[in-house]
């Protein structure tokens, strides 16, 4: 019954995967700015939500630019239950338009967007977030997030990023 359980859970996150892809718009002027690589704490998901502590690095496209280091905090509100180890997203960052001049630390900034997860031994999950400055930016998860545990999460996904230069 719990195997049962787990499975159909996880088959509604994954199918809530698909869903939430699908509903986020994309701008044809956007241009891809970098990678933006975060290691996600582990810890316990509570019903209505958890809160984890993340670090970050940027990779900027142009490799003429220096990484920088970010770090921040992420919030999950919605059914969020279970435990997980550390995790790695990696999202690539989409500016509005190609003729965006990126400024270091502009990543600051607070993105929200949906989120879902299904792990049982290990998992994945998909973040898709928009905000930063002046909700300038797009972040698309290009690797799904590797973790461990027993989790299954669906609901509204909140960072709050912050440069490590401040």
């Amino acid at each position: 019954m719990i195997k049962t359980t787990k499975i159909s859970a996880a088959a509604a996150v994954i199918a809530t995967l698909g869903l939430s892809a699908a509903t986020i718009p994309a701008h044809a002027d956007s241009v891809e700015l970098g990678l933006l690589e975060c290691v996600v704490e582990g810890g316990t998901g509570f019903i209505f939500g958890s809160s984890k502590d993340l670090s970050c690095e940027y990779t900027p496209a142009n490799a003429d630019s220096p990484k920088e280091a970010y770090f921040g905090v992420i919030n999950k509100f919605g059914v969020d239950i279970g435990v997980t180890g550390a995790s790695v997203i990696e999202w690539v960052v989409l500016a509005p338009t190609t003729d965006y001049e990126y400024q270091p630390g502009s990543l600051s900034g607070d993105y929200r967007g949906v989120s879902a997860e299904a792990t049982a031994a290990a998992g994945a999950g998909v973040n898709i977030l928009v905000g930063g400055s002046d909700e300038t930016f797009s972040l698309q998860p290009v690797s799904v997030q590797a973790q461990e545990g027993l989790n299954v999460a669906v609901g509204i996904a909140e960072i709050q990023l912050r440069s490590a230069a401040d």
